[in-house]
């Protein structure tokens, strides 16, 4: 009943979201949060999976494998912050993470892992901005004066 709720409403992730990422091996971070759901606004326990910039999740680690297609994508390039949220949502070891169009809530297991996740996707964040890419960076030294 999920799935033909989520294929109705467009909720499936395009593949071209994800095209190229190997979530199936060799994760940058892994592991299980529970995620505020975007329409109906229940918390929902799934298997999250940091790679190459995309933050990608599941319904559960059997879930994940080369043939497997994530029940969302996140492309961190797009995100601007990512931070505590405890008092917004009002349940202990949440974060938030947001885009210029929407945010996005998160409760770990304990406050170490909210940290670890909040580290590790705002190294993300940075290393895939949009801010400067590859062809903005001007090489000096190759310039022929």
């Amino acid at each position: 009943m999920e799935n033909l709720w989520r294929a109705a409403t467009g909720q499936d992730p395009n593949p071209d979201d994800y095209k190229g990422v190997e979530f199936w091996a060799n994760p940058e971070r892994a592991g299980w949060l529970t995620k505020q759901g975007d329409y109906i606004k229940t918390w929902r326990r799934r298997w999250f999976i940091l790679k190459q910039g995309k933050l990608l999740w599941f319904k559960d680690p059997a879930s994940v494998s080369r043939r497997s297609a994530p029940r969302g994508v996140v492309s961190v390039g797009q995100c601007l912050t990512v931070k505590g949220a405890e008092d917004i949502v009002n349940k202990a070891f949440a974060f938030e993470l947001s885009t210029r169009d929407s945010t996005m809530y998160f409760i770990a297991d304990t406050e170490k892992e909210k940290e670890d996740w909040i580290n590790s996707i705002g190294r993300s964040i940075v290393q895939h901005s949009r801010s400067v890419t590859d062809s903005e960076v001007v090489d000096y030294d190759s310039k022929s004066r």
